[in-house]
């Protein structure tokens, strides 16, 4: 009689029969464990949430004190049922992990959206070996080698020289993306203060009593047009379309996401200024990961599936689409 898989599909998520848990569930569940708090991968109204101290506070300041029944900070590994668990810094976010499941003799980890790339903004990446890795694929494209973010940022930097009378609003999301265009801009040498929209600004308040400098911010609802001139504004995507943005002078819109890459898409917003800055991983980075860990087996989520599936299959590694509905590209 074979063995119940130690992680399965179901409609609810990704499901662990050994621990009676679902781990990112896209539906309220009894018990779920979760990677990090942008909404498509933690969601309101399970039972109880396990999690980083960092994403339950998060999800908090998004969805309210009571978003679940019960939560749990993790505080090392736990055992669940007859499951072993524990959390690994992803790189991805404040907050974010890998969350590996051991029992049976056998581990899986399963990574969530993650970065190789190093950011102030939170923990880096950890490599943690495992008999099955569950990676995410929202770039799994070979055309898709995002540049340094040094790179990107000095573009930006080099624009607001250029064009001194005209302010210049960045799109970003809300948490993670937004804290990484800052901490880059910081270490870049931008001194001066940092405009940002409203919707920011509990999120940004959270990263800086965890001890993350993000320098002098300002709200970005104060001043005279005369007064953005030659500024830096951050703000979530959305506020492009209203005409909250029509405060600023002739403004360079300019938009932080790994998918400026396809000139299509920044078109299509209107981006006058892509930079294409991720905090997922880019194909290099992807295939490297792989690599480095070296698997016996390796399962692909949300995100481009094929590519990566063929690759596994040239580099002779045994691997699975998991075809999880549900997960989008908040992040990006």
């Amino acid at each position: 009689m074979a063995r119940e898989p130690l992680l399965l599909p179901r409609p609810e998520g990704l499901y662990c029969p050994a621990g009676d848990f679902f781990i990112d569930p896209l539906r309220p569940v009894p018990r779920a464990l979760i990677t990090h708090g942008h909404s498509d991968h933690a969601r309101p109204g399970h039972g109880a949430v396990l999690a980083t101290r960092q994403t339950l506070d998060i999800m908090a300041i998004r969805y309210g004190e009571d978003f679940a029944g019960s939560r749990q900070a993790y505080d090392g590994p736990v055992t669940l049922g007859e499951a072993k668990v524990s959390f690994h810094p992803a790189g991805h976010v404040l907050g974010s992990a890998q969350i590996a499941v051991e029992a049976r003799g056998c581990r899986i980890v399963f990574s969530g959206d993650y970065a190789r790339v190093p950011t102030p903004t939170c923990a880096p990446f950890e490599p943690v070996p495992c008999d099955i890795f569950v990676t995410e694929a929202t770039f799994a494209l070979p055309v898709f080698r995002h540049p340094p973010p040094q790179v990107e940022i000095a573009r930006l930097l080099a624009s607001v020289a250029a064009f001194p009378e005209r302010s210049h609003l960045i799109g970003a999301y809300a948490l993670g993306k937004a804290q990484r265009v800052i901490g880059a801009l910081r270490q870049a040498g931008w001194d001066a203060p940092i405009y940002i929209h409203g919707a920011l600004q509990r999120l940004c308040d959270y990263h800086i009593a965890e001890g993350i400098d993000l320098g002098d911010l300002r709200p970005a609802t104060r001043g005279t047009k005369a007064d953005f001139a030659g500024a830096i504004v951050i703000a979530p995507p959305s506020a492009f379309a209203a005409t909250w943005a029509q405060r600023f002078p002739d403004p360079v819109i300019s938009f932080a996401s790994g998918w400026m890459q396809v000139r299509a898409r920044a078109r299509q917003r209107g981006v006058e200024l892509p930079l294409i800055l991720s905090d997922h991983v880019d194909w290099p980075h992807l295939t490297a990961t792989i690599t480095e860990l070296n698997p016996a087996e390796v399962w692909i989520t949300h995100g481009r599936e094929d590519a990566l599936m063929r690759w596994c299959e040239l580099q002779q590694r045994k691997a699975r689409p998991l075809h999880l509905i549900g997960y989008e590209d908040e992040a990006e």
